[in-house]
């Protein structure tokens, strides 16, 4: 695990953010990513799918005695923009974002940090994996960019 997210809280959230980071996910590279979704919810024995563009959808059966409450819908996208400082060597396509703090400030070394919307894949990813909570339905979204031709 990064360095960089020791002592952050929410730890999972973090936890997830710092695997998420070590994939190359530009738009239309984001098969890695989303077999990292699929992995995840295996490995939590939760339903997921995949359509034909590539998004996933996961979900979490209600909490006990709750089932009866409106499902709630988490979405995200799996894919990053990918920009670098001109001195920086970085191969987006097969490189992982290398993450730097400094202070209270999470960054990355010479790069976007793929918060946008590595955060949320992350924080989807924690609360599918967060047992204590009393919740009704709950379906993640990881959406893939619709893919144009041009």
């Amino acid at each position: 695990m990064s360095s960089a997210i020791e002592g952050l809280e929410p730890r999972h959230v973090w936890k997830h953010f710092a695997a998420l980071s070590r994939i190359p996910r530009g738009s239309k590279n984001e098969a890695a990513a989303t077999q990292f979704v699929l992995d995840a919810a295996r490995e939590l024995g939760l339903e997921a799918e995949r359509d034909a563009i590539g998004n996933v959808v996961v979900r979490k059966p209600a909490s006990a005695g709750r089932e009866k409450l409106p499902s709630v819908c988490l979405q995200s996208h799996l894919d990053m923009v990918c920009e670098k400082n001109a001195e920086t060597v970085h191969d987006f396509s097969k490189d992982p974002i290398e993450l730097v703090r400094k202070g209270d400030v999470l960054m990355a070394s010479g790069t976007t940090l793929g918060a946008d919307n590595g955060i949320g894949v992350a924080t989807s990813l924690a609360v599918l994996e967060d047992r204590s909570l009393e919740h009704g339905p709950i379906e993640c979204l990881f959406r893939s960019p619709v893919h144009h031709d041009r």
